[in-house]
């Protein structure tokens, strides 16, 4: 008999994200943006969550997050998407239109050191990807833009508390880590991205994905679809 995944235990760095139903503009202007990062703060004040980074898009988010024990992730985005969608569906007065979001969020764990700066460099070049900005850190509404905007005023600040250096340890020095972040990724790291978003498989070597996918029991992850083979 299969084993029942373990979902977002404690000690691994997650990459995490949801979209809305049918593609619905989640922000359609700034006071969008500005509410759902005060709804982050309501969450984390209820579970104190340790966040890496995040970007916020027009139908969709990413989060990198290192929770510390295995009720934390669930309990963080449970918090921020019900009370989101609430506080959105009042403000476009459409109560009982339905869900807002796809359904619960997608995540899937990634290594520490290397994977997890490459993950986040994912997350923190989202608008950049998308052509809505042509630097990384322009785009307000993500964690690269507060590394550079820490001091502005009481909410930003309250934002920058919020925020963790993950287990890969500090950032390096913020103009060679935005440089990095605004430098294109690989087409072999945006394809097994791609995947690990897909099917909530772990991201990192293949020796830390073997043991994480037995431990969490996540074999389903990894089956069909040509994992690569050992060379």
């Amino acid at each position: 008999m299969a084993r029942k995944p373990r979902y977002c235990p404690g000690g691994y760095v997650y990459h995490v994200l949801n979209r809305s139903v049918g593609r619905i503009a989640l922000f359609r202007r700034g006071e969008d943006y500005a509410v759902f990062e005060r709804v982050m703060l309501d969450a984390y004040e209820r579970v104190p969550l340790r966040i890496v980074g995040w970007c916020l898009m027009k139908n969709h988010w990413h989060f990198m997050v290192w929770p510390r024990t295995d009720d934390e992730v669930t309990g963080y985005f449970r918090a921020l998407a019900h009370t989101h969608a609430m506080r959105w569906r009042v403000a476009h007065r459409s109560v009982g239109w339905g869900p807002l979001y796809q359904g619960r969020f997608k995540a899937f764990p990634v290594e520490s050191g290397s994977p997890v700066l490459t993950v986040c460099r994912y997350v923190e070049r989202n608008a950049l990807s998308a052509g809505v900005v042509k630097r990384a850190e322009d785009w307000r509404w993500g964690s690269l833009w507060l590394r550079h905007h820490a001091g502005m005023d009481d909410h930003t600040r309250s934002m920058r508390r919020m925020m963790s250096a993950g287990p890969a340890g500090r950032w390096a020095e913020l103009k060679q880590w935005t440089e990095s972040v605004n430098t294109a990724q690989t087409k072999r790291e945006l394809s097994q991205l791609n995947v690990s978003e897909n099917r909530s498989r772990p991201y990192g070597g293949e020796p830390w994905m073997d043991k994480v996918v037995k431990e969490l029991g996540l074999e389903h992850t990894i089956r069909g679809e040509g994992r690569p083979k050992r060379s």
